[in-house]
């Protein structure tokens, strides 16, 4: 499949989408405006997949979804091929993530065998698994397995028989696989790896047409751009995430995907960013206070107060406001899990930082100390990094005795 068709396939989705339009909604309007019968949802399926150019329905679509119709005539002209370049308008994030190829397309004339729901159950019990493993183990550990689960998935996709709705929960399925699979490959240092697996995962959620998991396979992608010094395309891959997830996704994934915009605007230099990442905060809390909307997915299920939390003193703590992070990371630390060693050396850093900040050596160098001891022999290049942060911050304060002691200690 024509790898520039599927962006435009991409495109078209997410339009749809930000139009509050299924697409079933989105043929019957299409009808209404050609007054043409014939159109139905599988067609706009093909559509989306790029596996067909909706030619001769731009000018309905450029109606029905608000689009200037020039815009739509030069994306179709990219994906045909006649235009050279990025691709036009709101292309330019999230379509361009696609991978080469379709690493999910189907076998043509396999006769795998034939799955049903409770192989794609089994699928997500697994996943979730993964997921809780990762609570308590590092990324080094968890690589093997999270990769060799995603290439059985994609295998599963491409070679076995199934309906169409046991064919959309696999596809959920491999998006939600991707996402921690890259989440555990971005802990273990393997970042090309990692975004691989991202936009591998965001091929699936789009054909799927999970809107939110798109988003948190992006927003991930965004974390990872936003801690490996690509901040400003974290910026626009989180944000675009958020659009992407739209105001009726689940309260507890909008939280989380505001906590990413946040935290990508709080590592990019500027007072601008530094607002922006202020007023973040601020949509992930009021998100997360919403009393109505649909159920949140599973893999929100860490998504609490007490996380949101957590984002805001870290923020502030990079922010360089150690008044706002002291007091919410020591609340943190007071209650956080002790069998969680990756996530609480990760939180005492950030700790050690502020306290450095607040001009106060003896509490920071004691506080890194900790960190060091339960990080000692966790296999994650998060603290590793977050490791070579606090010497670099503690540094400054050489003559203080118990810093020096921990400086001679990390060398």
């Amino acid at each position: 499949m024509d790898d520039r068709k599927r962006m435009f396939g991409a495109y078209l989705a997410r339009l749809r989408r930000e139009a509050g339009l299924s697409q079933s909604a989105l043929a019957a309007r299409l009808c209404t405006v050609s007054g043409v019968a014939s159109l139905t949802r599988n067609e706009v399926g093909r559509w989306e997949q790029g596996r067909r150019l909706p030619s001769a329905w731009l000018p309905a679509l450029a109606t029905v979804l608000g689009v200037p119709l020039s815009t739509l005539e030069r994306a179709a002209a990219y994906a045909r091929g006649e235009a050279s370049g990025r691709l036009p308008g709101a292309f330019a994030t999230l379509a361009e993530l696609l991978p080469p190829g379709d690493a999910l397309e189907r076998e043509t004339g396999t006769q795998g065998r034939r799955i049903g729901p409770s192989t794609v159950g089994a699928l997500a019990a697994r996943v979730h698994g993964l997921r809780l493993a990762d609570d308590v183990m590092a990324g080094g550990d968890l690589i093997g397995p999270a990769l060799r689960e995603l290439g059985r998935a994609v295998a599963l996709h491409r070679e076995a028989a199934y309906d169409d709705a046991t064919g959309r929960a696999l596809l959920v399925q491999v998006g939600e696989l991707a996402q921690i699979a890259g989440w555990v490959a971005s802990d273990a240092g393997q970042h090309a790896e990692a975004e691989r697996a991202y936009s591998l995962g965001i091929s699936a959620a789009r054909q799927a047409g999970d809107g939110a998991l798109v988003a948190n396979l992006a927003g991930s992608l965004a974390y990872q751009h936003a801690n490996t010094g690509r901040e400003l395309e974290a910026v626009d891959l989180a944000e675009a995430a958020v659009a992407e997830a739209g105001p009726d996704a689940p309260a507890q994934t909008r939280a989380l995907f505001w906590d990413r915009v946040a935290w990508t605007h709080a590592k990019t230099p500027g007072a601008q960013h530094a607002q922006a990442a202020v007023r973040a905060l601020g949509q992930a809390h009021e998100a997360l206070s919403a009393a109505d909307g649909p159920e949140a997915p599973q893999w929100a299920y860490w998504v609490s107060r007490e996380e949101l939390e957590v984002m805001d003193a870290r923020v502030f703590t990079e922010l360089r406001r150690p008044l706002r992070a002291v007091p919410l990371l020591s609340r943190v630390l007071e209650r956080y899990d002790a069998t969680h060693a990756r996530e609480l050396a990760l939180y005492l850093s950030w700790l050690a930082v502020a306290y450095a900040d607040a001009n106060e050596p003896e509490e920071a160098a004691a506080t890194a100390a900790r960190m060091f001891e339960l990080s000692a022999d966790v296999a994650s290049d998060r603290t590793s990094e977050r490791g070579r942060v606090v010497l670099a911050r503690l540094e400054e304060f050489a003559d203080v005795p118990e810093v020096r002691s921990v400086l001679a200690g990390a060398g």
